[in-house]
């Protein structure tokens, strides 16, 4: 199948299914959910290239359309995302506070680099610094700057 679902923590901590294009092998996760990785030999070769350019976040707009994701928010992880060994909340107890809003197909994190893996506690604490000034500060305008910036980083080196 072209389309997968894939839990993630979003408004006020509750889980929901995102919709994503298919990048992997179907038995990519049979042995559970983990993070890509570079030259992951799960990633199919056309997979390399939608992951690369951002397009398999694509489908997500339709979870806009549902209600369980906003364009511009901090984005929404895996129920036990860890960085380095700890889970996201264990490295920070501040991770909650992002889940005060929706989570967004792009955000603050995002166009600042901070995506991909987190392999050390400091990948994640850089992205949770992005989302908390989002939350605090949001507004209009910087949700119309975040959109423009998006586009210069739809192609990532940390996309994959």
């Amino acid at each position: 199948p072209a389309f997968f679902r894939q839990t993630r923590v979003g408004l006020f901590g509750q889980p929901f299914d995102v919709i994503k294009l298919r990048s992997m092998r179907t038995d990519a996760e049979a042995a559970g959910a983990q993070w890509a990785t570079k030259d992951d030999p799960r990633v199919t070769r056309i997979g390399a290239f939608i992951r690369r350019t951002s397009i398999d976040e694509l489908p997500q707009l339709f979870n806009v359309l549902r209600g369980d994701m906003s364009i511009v928010g901090p984005r929404p992880h895996a129920p036990g995302a860890k960085a380095a060994n700890a889970l996201y909340w264990e490295v920070d107890s501040r991770y909650w506070a992002r889940h005060c809003i929706k989570p967004g197909i792009t955000g603050l994190a995002q166009v600042r680099g901070h995506r991909g893996n987190t392999v050390e506690e400091e990948d994640l604490l850089l992205r949770l610094h992005s989302d908390l000034e989002y939350v605090t500060d949001w507004s209009i305008w910087r949700d119309l700057r975040i959109l423009i910036a998006t586009i210069g980083v739809l192609a990532h080196d940390n996309a994959y």
